[in-house]
């Protein structure tokens, strides 16, 4: 298990899509990224295999004719599909997850 003492309130969020915004720190071979989606995220959207935790908020995502609700507490599994892309419908104001990442 990762350990990290991070100050996210030091780091400047990041904005790489409508509706996503997001807070990385890189540590070696590693990032944590802080990510916050809200209800003005387009649909379809993308996350490549990544494993993360759900810190606030919840969401239906759409996978290969699955639906999984995730909410607060869960942990999380992005899957990588066809086109990486995948259905999601944010069903609070907004969702909040940390991802640890290899980069």
């Amino acid at each position: 298990m990762l350990h990290y003492k991070v100050n996210f309130n030091d780091l400047i969020w990041e904005e790489p899509l409508e509706g996503v915004k997001c807070k990385i720190y890189k540590h070696g071979d590693k990032q944590l990224r802080l990510v916050v989606y809200s209800k003005e995220m387009p649909l379809h959207w993308c996350e490549k295999g990544h494993y993360g935790y759900i810190l606030d908020g919840k969401f239906e995502i759409e996978y290969q004719n699955e639906k999984i609700l995730y909410q607060t507490g869960d942990g999380v599994f992005i899957p990588d599909g066809k086109e990486h892309k995948h259905r999601a419908k944010i069903l609070s104001e907004f969702v909040k997850v940390i991802f640890v990442e290899n980069v």
